[in-house]
């Protein structure tokens, strides 16, 4: 009876042990074992026997890791939205040395007036007093060399002065202060869009386009691409990329107008809001400043050619001194007017007040373009929010929303009685 009961303990522990073999075999990929294993009850496993087990189950989670991670890495693929930001990133870095490139040259050119002028005005003013000895001195040989030297300087003054008045130095500073101050208007418009996290293919070829409108505008070099300092006529700035916007046919505004349409924050009285305001600059802002730019530029017009003719005349006239009281007055007289006019022009900057003119011009002509834009656009989606446009139109306009309104009433108003607004649209220019 006992030899039974250890039989039956034994088979049962050969099958327990078995199917533990099979669950092994199947876990960790073990080779099959022998089906028949005599375990005597104080035996344990061989220490060989685990560090196999525990080699071939490291390897086995290994390969699989690395399986795990090469399927991951292979199927990750940049997304367009992380693409147009890296665009966005590197747009964002050439505008960043643009700015610098710009400041640097508004200080070189602002160096190159300042210098220019005190140069030939000191120039200007040791040829007229060696003009003024020669007539009082009495020796030939002194006399001659008085003169030539007075005719040679007043000669290097004229040839300054002209190259001077070409260039106007204060106006290429001002130019590039300008493009600096663009420039990061555009740095920030793109920072706060790469912040927000929406950026689109379309900005990223509007803000390209913008970049490249600005060089265009506001270029580096002086050799070929120099804006004409004396046009024709005042012509605003232009620094912005040209857009066509559709026109709304009639019948199209008649059925808006009888649904009472709203849509991306605009509707009727937005529209007829903004309309008014833009009136009002173009009658009066833009009108102003046309005037005033036509103005200034004649007068800088005038001083730039004034300045070398008074130097050159004094030039001529240094080579007759000694020969009569006349002769002798004019190269002083013209000298001393030359340094007043030169002094004028360039020390009171009147190019920089030209260039001034033009870029507020330049700025009601964009205030003008982006109304037309929205305005003109047919589907509201493509516009801009209309609440949002109408608080950027107020702050660059130097107004409150309330401010803007009254203004259009006015406008309204004005335009029904036939009378003129008696303000002008902007308070900060």
């Amino acid at each position: 009876m006992a030899s039974l009961q250890i039989s039956s303990l034994l088979s049962s522990s050969i099958s327990s042990s078995s199917s533990s073999q099979t669950i092994i075999k199947s876990s960790f990929h073990l080779p099959k074992l022998p089906k028949i294993i005599s375990i005597a009850p104080n035996t344990r496993p061989s220490r060989k026997l685990f560090e196999e087990l525990n080699g071939q189950l490291t390897h086995t989670i290994i390969q699989q890791n690395d399986h795990h991670f090469s399927s991951n890495k292979s199927s990750l693929s940049p997304s367009s939205k992380t693409k147009t930001i890296t665009q966005l990133y590197a747009i964002l870095e050439s505008v960043s040395d643009r700015i610098e490139m710009h400041q640097n040259i508004a200080e070189q050119r602002n160096n190159w007036n300042t210098l220019l002028l005190n140069s030939i005005n000191m120039i200007t003013l040791t040829a007229s007093a060696m003009a003024a000895i020669a007539a009082i001195s009495s020796s030939d040989a002194p006399l001659l060399a008085l003169k030539l030297s007075s005719a040679l300087l007043f000669s290097a003054s004229t040839g300054m002065l002209v190259i001077m008045n070409k260039i106007q130095p204060s106006q290429l500073a001002e130019e590039q202060r300008n493009a600096t101050r663009l420039f990061k208007e555009l740095k920030s418009h793109i920072e706060t869009t790469i912040a927000l996290g929406n950026p689109t293919e379309r900005y990223i070829k509007d803000t390209i386009k913008k970049v490249l409108a600005l060089d265009r505008a506001y270029p580096l070099p002086l050799l070929g691409v120099m804006i004409e300092k004396f046009p024709q006529k005042y012509e605003p700035a232009n620094w912005w990329p040209a857009k066509t916007s559709p026109r709304r046919s009639n019948k199209q505004n008649n059925e808006r107008k009888q649904k009472g349409w709203k849509k991306n924050g605009w509707n009727e009285g937005l529209e007829s809001e903004v309309k008014d305001v833009l009136q009002v600059m173009k009658r009066k802002d833009m009108e102003d400043y046309e005037r005033l730019g036509n103005l200034v530029l004649k007068v800088n017009k005038t001083l730039a050619i004034a300045g070398p003719l008074l130097t050159g005349i004094a030039a001529v006239g240094s080579a007759f001194v000694g020969q009569g009281s006349w002769t002798s007055i004019v190269p002083v007289m013209a000298g001393a007017l030359a340094t007043a006019v030169n002094s004028f022009e360039h020390g009171g900057q009147v190019g920089m007040v030209s260039e001034m003119y033009r870029n507020c011009g330049g700025f009601f002509q964009m205030m003008e373009n982006s109304i037309q834009e929205n305005i003109l656009e047919e589907d509201e989606e493509q516009r801009e929010n209309g609440e949002l446009f109408e608080i950027k139109l107020a702050l660059k306009l130097g107004r409150s929303l309330s401010q803007l309104r009254d203004l259009a009433r006015k406008s309204a108003y004005s335009r029904v009685e036939g009378t003129t607004v008696d303000e002008f649209a902007s308070k900060l220019f």
